[in-house]
């Protein structure tokens, strides 16, 4: 786990991020004393939906304060539940004519303040009803039999589905079924790599390496279990959608799901996943429930909904919208419309689930290809494969001293590309597009295997190599029965290629990048049409970036400890002087 934070203390972190929260949303306010957020557009004649908890679960629940959701918030300090007066002052800030929903997570500080809070508030005279969330199911029944089930992110459709029926104007009671439907047939399982980590206070144990926990609590709880060594995501999901669907465990069978009933899926991140991995475990969840469980969810939110702290963990929710229907007579479309609705909470995920109308794309023309007459100038096949193999097969028999040049300064992927881009085109050449000696469509399915690779470089060479190809089209177009591919016209539109790259790019010669080979490559071309001196000009070019200063990409972003070490030659521009000296080497055969 992550031990390191840039406060030292929980102390008065809390009240910082609830009024920045309000700072960047003008519907919202602070009572500062009791560390209320609330809404400044709730009207007094809609049911009002009041929630909150301990701190360190952001974006719950202050960022669901909002039309279509909560009313107002009630902020504890990290793992706490807030106090009877904090619950109180929310209230006040949110008052109604049509009731109040207090919605509590079944957590024992949560449920006496919030339920202390409803007695003092019905001893007013409000309208006062509890609806208590609890969607685990990891924990069985019979260990759960005195408490109930614990409160985890399908909290979250609680929220959402109760409070755009409050927005729209629904009764008080119709907001309470509801919500209490939704919570009686969501489920949530989550599993995590470690502990998070609270400022100030003493470090929790670590998770084992190679090893997750199962059903572990959003407050640091032990789990159900723990998995070593980490099996592939996909028996990761396969495990923890058991808790879940299983109609054979008994102890945990807390949602009946019927085939074709209509299935939600919420993916939570529990704080110190990356995006990345999140999406791509949102999508391997989809295709288990699909594989396994026959089930493809309606709709797919995949988001922070209720955070522990820096936890690198996640859940899975489901909520069985079907079963909502069977049990309040509110029909499954409807249901979804409240899921839909626009909501001005700002930390509800805006997800793309309105009816669109698709504009029908046209494939692009490839005008140049149309200017020069089709399939342009031919070239002796021979030679021209035997130069692409070679300038390729040089270029990857390089790549490891290309990946650990660029590992010494940059991230190592330098290597990767070349590797990458030299195969792609090695591809083409096998399947033969080399046999008609057509250099336009050479350089076409050249291009198209080089933009299959990201990256600086790979961006930089595809531009190059798409200049070029228009230069010599629009050469050719100009003079189809003169023109002759020789070094006095691929030197032209090198040249050109290379101005046109300068447009996308401030990196010039002597910056410690590709551009060191490139632009001695293309002035000497164009100033001599020869190409053997081209290439001699490049290769010192790419040489002389040994021990260079970095000026542009990820380089010149290193310490001054390591930009001051004798630093190698830049992987970039070593790469393209081997590819040149391939390709003159194969042009002489």
């Amino acid at each position: 786990m992550s031990t390191k934070h840039f406060f030292p203390t929980t102390e008065g972190v809390v009240l910082l991020g609830l009024e920045n929260l309000v700072a960047r949303n003008k519907h919202l306010a602070l009572d500062t004393a009791n560390k209320v957020v609330y809404s400044k557009t709730h009207q007094p004649s809609k049911v009002t939906l009041i929630s909150g908890g301990g701190s360190g679960h952001e974006p719950a629940w202050s960022g669901y304060v909002g039309d279509g959701m909560l009313a107002a918030a009630a902020c504890g300090e990290v793992f706490a539940s807030p106090s009877t007066k904090q619950v109180m002052a929310a209230i006040r800030k949110a008052p109604s004519d049509a009731g109040i929903i207090l919605c509590i997570t079944n957590y024992t500080g949560d449920n006496l303040h919030f339920g202390l809070a409803r007695e003092k508030a019905a001893g007013l005279g409000y309208k006062v009803g509890v609806l208590k969330m609890t969607d685990d199911a990891v924990l069985g029944k019979k260990q759960i039999n005195n408490l109930g089930r614990r409160g985890l992110a399908a909290n979250m459709w609680v929220l959402k589905l109760a409070g755009a029926a409050a927005h729209h104007d629904y009764s008080f009671e119709d907001c309470m079924s509801i919500g209490a439907s939704v919570n009686g047939n969501a489920v949530t399982v989550g599993s995590s790599l470690d502990h998070c980590h609270i400022p100030g206070r003493e470090h929790h144990r670590s998770i084992p390496d190679n090893t997750y926990v199962v059903g572990m609590g959003v407050h640091n709880e032990p789990g159900l279990h723990e998995v070593s060594p980490i099996p592939t995501a996909e028996e990761v999901v396969a495990d923890m959608l058991k808790y879940c669907l299983d109609p054979n465990d008994e102890d945990r069978s807390f949602v009946d799901f019927k085939p074709d009933d209509v299935v939600c899926l919420l993916i939570n991140n529990l704080g110190g996943m990356s995006i990345f991995e999140l999406e791509a475990l949102t999508a391997v969840t989809r295709k288990v429930l699909e594989k396994e469980w026959k089930i493809v969810p309606q709709r797919v939110h995949a988001s922070c909904f209720e955070t522990s702290l820096n936890a690198p963990g996640w859940s899975i929710s489901l909520l069985n919208v079907s079963g909502i229907e069977r049990e309040t007579g509110f029909r499954v479309s409807r249901l979804l419309e409240l899921l839909d609705s626009e909501t001005s909470a700002p930390a509800w995920p805006r997800n793309g689930y309105k009816d669109i109308e698709e504009v029908q794309q046209k494939d692009l023309e490839d005008v140049a290809a149309k200017a020069a007459g089709g399939q342009g100038p031919k070239v002796d096949p021979a030679v021209l494969e035997s130069a692409v193999r070679q300038a390729c097969d040089d270029a990857i028999k390089a790549e490891p001293d290309i990946t650990k040049w660029d590992i010494q300064m940059g991230d190592g992927d330098c290597g990767e590309a070349v590797l990458g881009m030299c195969q792609g085109i090695l591809k083409k050449v096998d399947a033969g597009v080399c046999k008609d000696g057509l250099l336009f469509k050479v350089l076409d399915e050249a291009s198209e295997a080089v933009e299959e690779v990201g990256g600086t470089l790979g961006a930089i060479i595809s531009i190059i190599v798409a200049s070029f190809t228009v230069n010599m089209k629009q050469a050719y177009a100009k003079d189809q029965s003169g023109f002759e591919v020789n070094a006095k016209t691929t030197s032209a539109a090198v040249g050109g290629a290379i101005q046109n790259l300068m447009g996308y790019t401030s990196a010039r010669q002597g910056g410690r990048t590709v551009m060191d080979t490139l632009i001695p490559f293309s002035e000497t071309f164009e100033k001599t049409s020869d190409l053997k001196k081209a290439v001699e000009a490049a290769d010192e070019g790419a040489k002389s970036t040994s021990g260079m200063k970095a000026g542009f990409g990820r380089a010149a972003y290193v310490g001054e400890e390591a930009a001051a070490q004798d630093t190698p030659p830049d992987p970039g521009a070593m790469a393209a002087a081997i590819f040149l000296k391939g390709l003159l080497q194969g042009l002489s055969r």
